[in-house]
C-alpha cells in the first residue's frame, strides 16, 4: 500500500475507533471483547483498503464487516467458549448512578438472551437506526425476514425487561 493510502487509513482509524468501540460493545456486551472485535474489523478493513474505491461509504462497509465478524465469531465458538472467574468484586456505584447502572445491566442481560442474529438486528435497527432495507442488505436476507426476526427479538426483550424503561413496540421496527 502506498504512503498516501496508509495515511488515509490511519486518519480513518483515529476518527472512527471510539465509535467502533462503542458499537462493538453494544453487540458483544463486554469491553474486552469489543476491543477484540474492533481490532478484527480494522484488520479486515486494512486488508481491503486498496480495493475500496468509495471512501464515502466507509461507515457502512465497516459496520457490515463488524456485524459479520461478530456473527462468524459467535458461530465458530458457540460450544467452546468458557468464562472462568474466581469471583467478581461488587461495583460500588454512586447513588445517583445506581438506577442507571442497574438498568444497563438488566438490559445487557436481556440482550444476551437473544440469538446472535437477533442481537445483530436489534443493534442495526435501533442503535445504528438503519432502515429495514439497509439491515436486510447488511444481513444478506429479505426485508420480511428482518421484520419478523426483529419482532421476535423485541418480544423476547419485552418479556425479559418487564416494566423497565419505555415500552418496546413492534410498530417501531416496521
Amino acid at each position: 500500500m502506498d504512503e498516501a493510502r496508509e495515511e488515509g487509513f490511519a486518519r480513518y482509524v483515529v476518527g472512527a475507533r471510539p465509535t467502533l468501540r462503542r458499537n462493538a460493545f453494544v453487540l458483544v456486551g463486554d469491553w474486552f471483547a469489543a476491543d477484540d472485535l474492533v481490532q478484527q474489523t480494522l484488520i479486515a478493513l486494512y486488508r481491503s483498503w486498496e480495493r475500496l474505491e468509495r471512501h464515502d461509504a466507509l461507515c457502512t462497509y465497516t459496520r457490515t464487516v463488524m456485524v459479520r465478524l461478530f456473527i462468524d465469531e459467535r458461530r465458530r465458538h458457540r460450544w467452546t467458549r468458557e468464562l472462568l472467574q474466581d469471583s467478581v468484586p461488587e461495583p460500588v456505584p454512586e447513588p445517583e448512578d445506581a438506577t442507571r447502572v442497574g438498568d444497563r445491566l438488566v438490559l445487557l442481560k436481556a440482550l444476551s438472551a437473544l440469538s446472535v442474529r437477533q442481537r445483530s438486528l436489534v443493534y442495526l435497527r435501533y442503535w445504528e437506526d438503519l432502515s429495514i432495507d439497509d439491515v436486510a442488505r447488511i444481513m444478506d436476507c429479505s426485508a420480511s425476514t428482518v421484520r419478523s426476526s426483529t419482532s421476535r427479538a423485541l418480544r423476547i426483550l419485552r418479556d425479559r425487561l418487564g416494566g423497565l424503561g419505555a415500552p418496546l413496540r413492534e410498530d417501531d421496527s416496521v
